[in-house]
């Protein structure tokens, strides 16, 4: 059995700045460890429920947080970005049997993390098919595509409320609720349990109750803060400027949906 983990930061247990988010800055180390600490939940969960075989795609900014040798040996990381339209889910296909993000954050478009955003901090909002989607959406789909089951779900309590709404039958750990520019966080220690036994309860259940239903088509519209960005974009084929900040793109297959986000955000 195989498992494909999809790791960020900013819904990490306890997190609050963007200063936390960044390699350079001093406050960022508590919080990669943190983050590789939950990972590591996640994989102990996945082998207490007999999974063989997990990878980690490291999914944060760099995608050089994780300290690998805190994970267990069982596990393959994909570090660094490999440039293509997968993105944060880079390495997942056909074969895995289910994937489990952690670490996640709600969108652009909403209140629920003060360091909410959407692939990255110039994007205002992204729709698919009319409906705000957020990371947790584009990389749930991507897995969708494939045929891979998401089972587990941890970040703030907004981003798992959206989960939810994908597949009611998704297992979820809220870690911490945003409160406007402040986060209320429940402790470091009880999160990586609840994780770790969340994960392992969603792997032994019958995996296909899991499996995210993919849209039969696709209209996407893009919003920058920033007008030059949409006008830049609208250069990109098959993608119309919608107004100064906006731009629309249709497709059938998805993955059209990730190579055109890919090249134009």
């Amino acid at each position: 059995m195989r498992l494909f983990i999809c790791a960020d930061i900013e819904g990490t247990t306890g997190i609050a700045h963007w200063d936390e988010t960044d390699k350079p800055k001093s406050d960022y180390y508590p919080f990669a460890d943190q983050m590789t600490k939950e990972v590591n939940a996640a994989c102990e969960g996945a082998l207490d429920a007999g999974f063989e075989k997990i990878t980690v795609k490291d999914a944060h900014d760099s995608a050089r947080n994780i300290d690998f040798t805190q994970l267990p040996e069982k596990v393959r990381l994909i570090r660094d970005w490999t440039k293509n339209p997968l993105s944060m889910m880079a390495g997942i296909d056909e074969g895995f049997d289910a994937c489990v993000f952690t670490g996640f954050h709600v969108g652009a478009h909403s209140s629920g993390n003060p360091l909410a955003h959407t692939m990255n901090t110039t994007i205002y909002s992204v729709k698919i098919n009319g409906i705000e989607a957020s990371e947790l959406h584009l990389n749930a789909y991507a897995a969708a595509y494939y045929g891979v089951p998401l089972v587990c779900v941890t970040g703030d309590e907004a981003v798992c409320e959206e989960a939810k709404q994908l597949n009611p039958n998704i297992k979820t750990v809220p870690v911490f609720e945003g409160m406007g520019d402040a986060t209320k966080s429940i402790h470091p220690n009880l999160a990586l349990r609840k994780i770790r036994e969340t994960v392992t309860a969603a792997l032994k259940e019958d995996l296909s109750k899991y499996v995210i239903p993919l849209p039969e088509s696709f209209e996407i519209e893009i919003s920058f803060k920033q007008h030059h960005l949409a006008y830049h974009a609208s250069y990109y084929p098959g993608v119309e400027r919608i107004n100064a900040t906006t731009v629309k793109y249709t497709a059938k297959d998805y993955y059209e949906v990730l190579r055109t986000f890919y090249f134009i955000h």
